[in-house]
């Protein structure tokens, strides 16, 4: 069954985030693995901030009784810029920029921002056109009004959700922007397929990664984790005792606390796609992940708390007015003996 959704999304929506109704849902299967989205809404979506992309929040992924991409913290908050521990629930609370689920990606440029005037638009794409406040500087948690979404529209079949976003703008900004999320017939294994396609006069250049927000079955963060790269890896900062590189591996020292964090740039890379290759896993749930991408890395971050842990990945982006960029991220889910 195929079915079309228009998303005609109305203008001056403030990114804020706040739910009014049940957020929009779809579900997508392939016999071996499951999954839940949320799709972009600009009145009841579960995400409507103007920090990551709208195009599709996996809000549950399960494989084999593993649960791999879930909600990571006990409430939304606006109150809040990014996280913050709450004792009293013993939980997190999520701000409006961060308080979103699983793969999500981010256009971490905001583009034409120092050249816009106070009160004119620069653009995040996955977003929108938003309007400049008086900072001089963009900050990703920061709550930007929204000036111009465009347009969303989302196609559906059972082993994928197709979302697209097509968007002109006075200012010279225009693209058309296409998100694949699918199940592979017979495999355990998630592939997110993107293009972006240049209508306008203005070149979009900007880096792009996915924060990966793993969950695996709500183990905390400790011992029982260990991420692994193709390459021997070094972190460029001090762990404060919490985590440690070993060759090509990121281990956790001890099991964080709730209010415990850290967040470390990783060097090493190569200059091929043949580095973007992360593999994640849990001893004690026996199961784990392979990300894999088909660009070159430009950086690679790893964040983590306590509730989920994120090998950020990033690649650059460039497309000239009339060109296109495409590129692909496969997840594959295993696990162990």
């Amino acid at each position: 069954m195929n079915s079309l959704i228009l998303l005609a999304l109305l203008p001056c929506v403030l990114g804020l985030g706040i739910l009014a109704a049940a957020p929009p849902l779809a579900r997508i299967s392939n016999g071996i693995v499951s999954a839940e989205l949320f799709l972009p809404d600009p009145s009841d979506g579960f995400y409507r901030g103007t920090r990551f992309d709208w195009s599709g929040t996996i809000s549950s992924l399960e494989y084999k009784g593993h649960r791999f991409f879930a909600q990571w913290f006990a409430r939304f908050d606006p109150g809040v810029r990014d996280i913050q521990f709450d004792p009293a629930s013993n939980g997190y609370r999520a701000g409006a920029a961060s308080a979103n689920i699983g793969p999500v990606e981010e256009f971490s440029t905001p583009i034409g921002y120092s050249e816009a005037p106070v009160g004119g638009p620069f653009l995040k794409v996955g977003v929108g056109m938003l309007r400049r406040p008086q900072e001089e500087r963009y900050g990703s948690f920061n709550p930007y009004e929204i000036v111009n979404e465009g347009t969303w529209n989302v196609r559906q079949e059972s082993r994928w959700l197709g979302f697209t976003q097509e968007l002109v703008d006075q200012s010279g900004y225009g693209y058309v922007y296409r998100r694949t999320v699918s199940l592979t017939k017979d495999k355990p294994e998630l592939v997110l397929e993107h293009s972006l396609r240049h209508t306008g006069r203005r070149v979009i250049e900007t880096p792009v990664y996915n924060h990966n927000f793993i969950v695996l079955d709500d183990r905390p963060s400790g011992p029982d984790f260990v991420i692994r790269f193709p390459f021997e890896v070094e972190a460029a900062r001090d762990t404060q005792g919490l985590v440690e590189t070993r060759v090509k591996e990121v281990v956790y020292l001890r099991e964080l606390q709730q209010d415990e964090r850290a967040m470390i740039p990783i060097l090493g890379c190569g200059a091929t796609a043949a580095d973007y290759d992360i593999t994640v896993e849990n001893r004690r749930s026996k199961a784990g992940l392979r990300i894999r991408g088909d660009r070159p890395l430009t950086r690679l971050m790893f964040w983590t708390i306590r509730a989920t842990r994120s090998p950020e990945a990033f690649i650059q982006l460039r497309v000239e007015p009339g060109s296109e960029f495409r590129w692909r991220i496969a997840c594959e889910f295993y696990t162990l003996p």
